[in-house]
C-alpha cells in the first residue's frame, strides 16, 4: 500500500490533540517517573464523588443494573434532569426533550453533527475551550473566532457577534461560566446576544457545565430562558464539575425534540447508552443532597482568592477576577522577550516549558484556548498544593532576566 492509503484520513489529520489532555497526561508521566510535578492543568475537581452518589452506584451493582438502556438514557433520570432544569433553570423541558450522554464533551458533538453541514460557520468566542473548534472541524463546520475584551471581563460583544454572522452562519458557541477565562455572563448580556441570534436565525450551543461553581453573588442564567430562545439552543451540561465525577462520564442535552431525536438517532450508531451503572448514580446527584456542591464552590471561592493574591505579587503578571468556573486565566505577556534559564520567553508554550521543567509545575498554554501570552491555571486543587505550586513559580520568575 502506498503512504497515503495508510495514512489516517483528513478529517482526523485537520484537529490537533487537547493541550489540557497533553498537559495532564504530561505531568502525570513525570510523576511516575518520581518527579514532584504539581498539575494546575487538567479541569478536574480533587474532591471525591459524593458519598450517596457512589452508594447509589454500589447498589447498582449489586440490582443488577447492567444491561442496555433506551440510547437517550433511562427514562428516571431523563425526568430527574427534566426537574432540575426546571427547578434550578426555569426551563421546561420533557423527558423526550432530553438525552443523555458519555459525558458533556460527548453531548457537544452530537449537536455539532446534528446541526452543521460542510461549509457551515459556527462563531466561538475566544478565549473558548479546546474542544470546540476542533468538533465543529469534525463536522466539516468552519469555527469563526470572534474575540473578546479582556476589560470587558472576556464577554462576548453583541455588535462583535453581529459583525461576524454571514449568510453561511449556523449557529453561536456560548460557554458560561466560561473555561478558561471564568466570564460569567449576565442577563443583560444574555438578552443583547439573543436578539442578534434572533434576527439572524442563530442556533446557540449553550454549554452551561460549570453552571453550579459561580462566585461573587453573580447568577447563573441559560439564555434559552429568553423569549425566542427555547425552541434555537441546545443546553449542554453534566455531572463532571458539580458533583466531581468527571471519569464517569456523564453529560446531557436539552433541546426541541426534533433535533434531540437527531443526536440521539447519531448517538445509536457512535455509543448506544451511557453507561447503565453511571445513569443510576446520575439519578442520585440530582435527587439527592445539594450540600456538598455548596460546600465545596465555597472552598473554590477561597482558592480563588488565594491564586489571585499571590499572582498579583508576580510582575510581569495581570490577571483578571473570575467569576465562575475554576481557573484563573492570567495575562503573561509582560514575560515575552525576558529570559529564564537560558531560553528566551517567546509565547506561552515556551512559558508552560519552562514552568514545568524549572518550577515543576504544569499549567496550560494560553494558546490552545486562542489566547496566546496567557496561561490557564486550575485552583481545583488544594490550598497547601496552591501555595506551594505558586511559591515555585515565583522562585522560578524571580530568576528572569
Amino acid at each position: 500500500m502506498n503512504n497515503d492509503a495508510l495514512a489516517p484520513s483528513q478529517r482526523v489529520r485537520q484537529i490537533q490533540p487537547s493541550p489540557t489532555l497533553r498537559v495532564d497526561t504530561r505531568a502525570k508521566e513525570l510523576k511516575a517517573e518520581g518527579v514532584d510535578i504539581i498539575s494546575l492543568g487538567a479541569g478536574e475537581p480533587d474532591y471525591p464523588a459524593p458519598l450517596h452518589v457512589k452508594e447509589a452506584a454500589i447498589k447498582a451493582v449489586h440490582d443488577d443494573i447492567s444491561h442496555y438502556t433506551a440510547v437517550n438514557g433511562f427514562p428516571e433520570l431523563r425526568r430527574a434532569i427534566a426537574a432540575k432544569l426546571e427547578r434550578d433553570n426555569n426551563l421546561k423541558y420533557s423527558p423526550d426533550e432530553i438525552l443523555v450522554s458519555v459525558g458533556g464533551k460527548h453531548a457537544l458533538y452530537n449537536a455539532f453533527m446534528a446541526l452543521v453541514n460542510p461549509g457551515d460557520e459556527v462563531i466561538i468566542p475566544a478565549p473558548y475551550w479546546v474542544s470546540y473548534p476542533e468538533q465543529v472541524r469534525l463536522a466539516e463546520g468552519v469555527p469563526v473566532f470572534v474575540e473578546t475584551d479582556p476589560a470587558a471581563g472576556f464577554r462576548l460583544d453583541p455588535q462583535a457577534l453581529a459583525d461576524a454572522v454571514t449568510p453561511r452562519t449556523k449557529g453561536l458557541v456560548l460557554n458560561s461560566p466560561n473555561n478558561p477565562t471564568g466570564a460569567v455572563y449576565s442577563p443583560e448580556d444574555l438578552e443583547a446576544i439573543a436578539e442578534v441570534a434572533r434576527a439572524h436565525d442563530l442556533w446557540v450551543i449553550s454549554d452551561e457545565i460549570y453552571e453550579r461553581l459561580i462566585y461573587d453573588g453573580l447568577q447563573q442564567v441559560s439564555i434559552a430562558t429568553f423569549p425566542g430562545m427555547w425552541e434555537r439552543t441546545i443546553v449542554i451540561n453534566g455531572f463532571s464539575k458539580a458533583y466531581a465525577l468527571t471519569g464517569w462520564r456523564l453529560g446531557y442535552a436539552a433541546g426541541p425534540q426534533p433535533i434531540i431525536k437527531a443526536m440521539a438517532t447519531l448517538q445509536g450508531h457512535v455509543t448506544s447508552n451511557a453507561a447503565s451503572l453511571v445513569q443510576a448514580a446520575g439519578i442520585a446527584a440530582l435527587e439527592g443532597p445539594q450540600e456538598p456542591i455548596d460546600a465545596m464552590v465555597a472552598d473554590y471561592a477561597g482558592r480563588r482568592q488565594l491564586v489571585l493574591s499571590k499572582l498579583a505579587s508576580m510582575p510581569g503578571i495581570t490577571c483578571q477576577r473570575p467569576g465562575g468556573a475554576f481557573y484563573v486565566f492570567p495575562d503573561v505577556s509582560g514575560l515575552m522577550g525576558k529570559t529564564l534559564a537560558g531560553r528566551t520567553i517567546d509565547s506561552s508554550n515556551t512559558l508552560a516549558e519552562i514552568l514545568l521543567e524549572e518550577a515543576r509545575v504544569a499549567v496550560v498554554p494560553g494558546e490552545g484556548f486562542g489566547a496566546p501570552g496567557y496561561i490557564r491555571i486550575s485552583y481545583a486543587t488544594s490550598r497547601e498544593e496552591l501555595t506551594e505550586a505558586l511559591g515555585r513559580i515565583a522562585a522560578a520568575l524571580a530568576r528572569i532576566e
